[in-house]
């Protein structure tokens, strides 16, 4: 055995060894337990970084865990390879998107490999492969013949300079962020698939994921946002059809003072063609941001439309404004304004002079909306028939009359909105539609799939792609032959991530999208990812994976049983202001950094110059911010396995990971010592077999903390997932382990098994220097192939047992007691105990207080 710890030339070795067993390759084996462990699959952005290496490791632990279990395990890993970065990057460097894509994949594949990823490579899959995005074409054809898939007009952030369609990133500040030209809301035609069908089963189905963070389920069943209200007319004299609108508040109904709708409902259009100021303001509308985010933070304006609407009850009119935080495609594009019992309707009513009606009380007390709305229910007053009655009779009895007059109806909402699918951008999946003028909206036949992408494509970000394109639109309609039309707008990529999971299972089945090897696999056991996807992704893949089973292709209800989501890695920021005022942030690499003994920064200078830096907050590792960690750089400097047990060491997966390089060096630093400690023994030469019988009371004593350390390690793996505590005992451990001196047979004995335990207890974080020691250690066989260790119950127990003495609470000493001591020997040997005697100093005792297997209190 090599004397010094050496990670690149084992690393290495060890790896192509895996790669040639293929011991990572998982089989379908019905004779073993199955575990589907997966971390969410990257996008190909041509570097790993830090996050990735958190994600993946703890993946990987898991995993490795779980096949020292015995369990049949599949880990596999792909590509989230279809986004516009892609296309952002093809223009910026004159790439094509597949070449830019493809070379990340190999330089991101190549540095999960050198982390030694038990992955089953063999499995691997990019989502733009025609062969991964053929059978999403064919799954969307399926959903359309079954009627859930629709296409319709819905507003999208438009520059009117380049003539294209623009991602809610792109637009900065309500501009295109290519040529800062003022982004319009534009009405175009997309596809959407009818995830509101399904709205009820995917709120209910959250019960039944115990495994999930309740953080994620509250998030996603807030997102669904189930409802009850009611839903009613508010006439309005010119138009055939009324107002409606929903609310989950009929008991204010009494109080409503003015109706708004949105700059695009019929009413707001109508005022516009006679009224140049309603006009101009339904222009400004359509540059206005819809985010939520930035409705909540935005100003809220309107202007009068100069209709009335009736009221459904009491027949008077109210005025119908047009409000700019009502959107045309959220509910019906209308809503019943009650400012004194709704804050934003107060906030407009105040700024607008508006009538404030207060129709809700509280039981006791008299409402004051002077400075506020009152928003809690209560009681009614100033309503007519439905004076008194509390909020919940008042919606029943308002819902009831409504219903009987026709003027509107119960009925149960969602906040979850229908998905739409369609992006007009080149580096995505082509929807499989033609466009006939004689037979209308033609689904792609299965022989024609895929509908593979053009590479001679201009981006210069002026014009879609593919319409621009001189061929990919034309073409023959299947049913009638004539001239027709290609659709050419791609899925959102997060189509390609809802079902990977699945043909993961079933790579390479090309006889169908999934074959019966997917029910074998299905759920995933235990899914890793960030709590940035806790909502669209995680519930996208809900939804897809129902329609799945409802096409027969899978037999479950749900993709993940288990979720585990990791916290951020954060680092410090460094940061210098320029000539313009703006921050330019720099790299630790490029800092002087001086701290104190607590590792508190005293001072920051740039190497370059010597120049101060602001210390700025510590956020997560970004770009932007210019504070992160290149994985392999480390990775060159201490190996993998460093970075490996670094990142699991320093906190629990679900809480942030704060980055300290000196923690960096306090990981190899350990490794190195436990190179040393099995090289020193192995020193020694593998000893006989214990014998139990002949142990001696310091060998049982290590032996009882190995095996105490066993129990922790196993449910800090197995259920808890905490990593960083199932290390801290094992380092205790191995402090003990370097006191104990004793060259016996026994002794060296004992000392085998602790290593042994050790290695193979921290070999899933670990691995490589793990199987290398277990070689050492004299096992022929591959750690991965080995078996978890075997609690000994024997070793815990304890012929003796070591006890506090207090006197009048205070810690007086200790002393060891038999286990089997009864109360009557414990009091009798303390008092007879010349120290605790000293203590005592002839006071008569008033309480002599035991407390099995701890301590001992005398009162004086």
């Amino acid at each position: 055995m090599e004397e010094h710890y050496n990670p690149q030339t084992i690393e290495q070795k060890i790896q192509a060894d895996w790669e040639v067993s293929g011991v990572y390759a998982a089989h379908e084996n019905t004779g073993k337990e199955k575990y589907y462990c997966l971390s969410m699959f990257p996008y190909p952005s041509g570097k790993l970084h830090m996050g990735h290496v958190r994600n993946y490791t703890i993946g990987d632990v898991i995993s490795r865990f779980q096949r020292l279990q015995g369990k049949h395990v599949l880990q596999p890993m792909g590509w989230d390879a279809f986004g516009l970065p892609a296309e952002n990057a093809a223009m910026l460097n004159k790439v094509h998107p597949a070449d830019w894509t493809h070379s990340n994949i190999d330089y991101m594949r190549d540095q999960l490999k050198r982390l030694g990823f038990g992955y089953d490579w063999g499995r691997e899959l990019a989502t733009c492969d025609p062969d991964y995005y053929r059978w999403e074409q064919w799954f969307f054809l399926r959903l359309l013949a079954k009627d859930l898939v629709y296409k319709k007009t819905a507003p999208v952030n438009w520059c009117p300079h380049d003539q294209t369609v623009l991602a809610n990133e792109q637009v900065i500040d309500g501009c295109c962020w290519r040529c800062d030209t003022p982004v319009e809301k534009k009405e175009i035609s997309q596809w959407f698939l009818k995830i509101t069908a399904y709205a009820d089963e995917l709120l209910s189905a959250l019960d039944g994921l115990p495994g999930w963070p309740e953080q994620v389920r509250t998030m996603q069943a807030n997102w669904i946002g189930r409802s009850e209200g009611v839903e009613m007319d508010f006439g309005v004299a010119g138009f055939e059809q009324p107002i409606r609108i929903y609310t989950t508040r009929p008991d204010t109904l009494m109080g409503v003072t003015y109706v708004a709708v949105a700059a695009e409902h019929p009413v707001a259009l109508k005022a516009a063609e006679t009224n140049p100021e309603v006009a101009a303001f339904l222009e400004e509308c359509k540059h206005m941001e819809t985010s939520e985010a930035a409705l909540e933070t935005m100003e809220k304006r309107g202007i009068n439309s100069g209709f009335v609407a009736v009221h459904p009850l009491t027949g008077e009119e109210v005025p119908v404004w047009i409000a700019n935080f009502v959107l045309m495609n959220y509910g019906t594009g209308a809503v019943m304004s009650v400012p004194a019992h709704d804050q934003r309707d107060y906030e407009f009513a105040k700024k607008y002079l508006i009538a404030i009606k207060a129709v809700i009380r509280a039981a006791d007390a008299a409402v004051d909306i002077s400075e506020q709305a009152f928003t809690d229910k209560g009681v009614l007053f100033n309503s007519g028939e439905f004076d008194g009655l509390n909020s919940a009779e008042a919606f029943s009895a308002i819902a009831a009359k409504l219903s009987d007059l026709g003027k509107g109806e119960r009925k149960t909402n969602f906040r979850l909105r229908d998905w739409g699918v369609s992006r007009q951008r080149y580096w995505g999946a082509p929807i499989p539609v033609i466009y006939c003028d004689d037979c209308g909206t033609v689904p792609v036949p299965d022989d024609q799939l895929p509908i593979t992408l053009p590479r001679d494509v201009v981006l210069d970000g002026s014009q879609a792609p593919l319409a621009a394109h001189p061929t990919f639109p034309h073409t023959t309609c299947p049913q009638c032959g004539k001239a027709a039309r290609r659709e050419t707008d791609t899925f959102d990529t997060f189509m390609e991530s809802s079902w990977y999971f699945a043909r993961y299972a079933s790579a390479d089945a090309t006889s169908g999208m999934l074959d019966e090897r997917a029910n074998y696999w299905l759920p995933v056991d235990y899914y890793i990812g960030g709590i940035e996807h806790a909502i669209l992704h995680l519930l996208y893949a809900r939804f897809y994976t129902k329609l799945l089973r409802d096409e027969g292709l899978v037999a479950c209800d749900e993709p993940f049983k288990n979720l585990l989501t990791q916290g951020m890695v954060v680092a410090e920021t460094f940061y210098q202001f320029d000539e313009h005022g703006h921050k330019v942030y720099f790299n630790l690499t490029q800092i002087d950094v001086e701290r104190d003994s607590k590792g508190k920064i005293i001072s920051a200078k740039l190497l370059s110059d010597g120049s101060p830096v602001t210390v700025g907050a510590v956020e997560k590792m970004s770009k932007s911010k210019n504070n992160g960690v290149d994985p392999q750089v480390l990775i060159d400097k201490y190996g993998a396995d460093t970075v490996r047990l670094y990142t699991m060491f320093t906190s629990p997966p679900e809480q942030s990971l704060e980055w300290n390089d000196a923690g960096v060096e306090g990981a190899f630093r350990f490794l190195k010592r436990l190179w040393r400690l099995v090289h020193q023994h192995v020193a020694s030469g593998i000893p006989a077999a214990l014998e139990v019988a002949t142990l001696t009371d310091a060998q049982k004593d290590l032996r009882r903390q190995l095996h105490h350390t066993l129990q922790k390690v196993t449910d800090d793996m197995a259920r808890r997932h905490t990593f960083n505590t199932a290390i801290a005992v094992n380092m205790e451990l191995l402090n003990a382990l370097a006191k104990f001196e004793d060259d016996s047979n026994n002794g060296l004995a004992v000392r085998q098994e602790v290593l042994e335990f050790v290695v193979l207890m921290l070999s899933p974080i670990i691995p490589h220097i793990s199987q290398q020691l277990w070689g050492h250690l004299g096992h022929a066989s591959d750690i991965v192939t080995a078996d978890w260790p075997v609690l000994d119950e024997t070793a815990l127990q304890q012929d003796a047992i070591e006890m506090v003495i207090q006197v009048n609470g205070k810690l007086r000493g200790k002393f060891s007691v038999a286990v089997t001591a009864s109360k009557a020997d414990i009091e009798a040997l303390v008092l007879a105990d010349e120290h605790v005697q000293r203590y005592i100093d002839g006071k008569p005792i008033k309480k002599l207080i035991v407390v099995p297997q701890k301590l001992v209190n005398i009162v004086v």
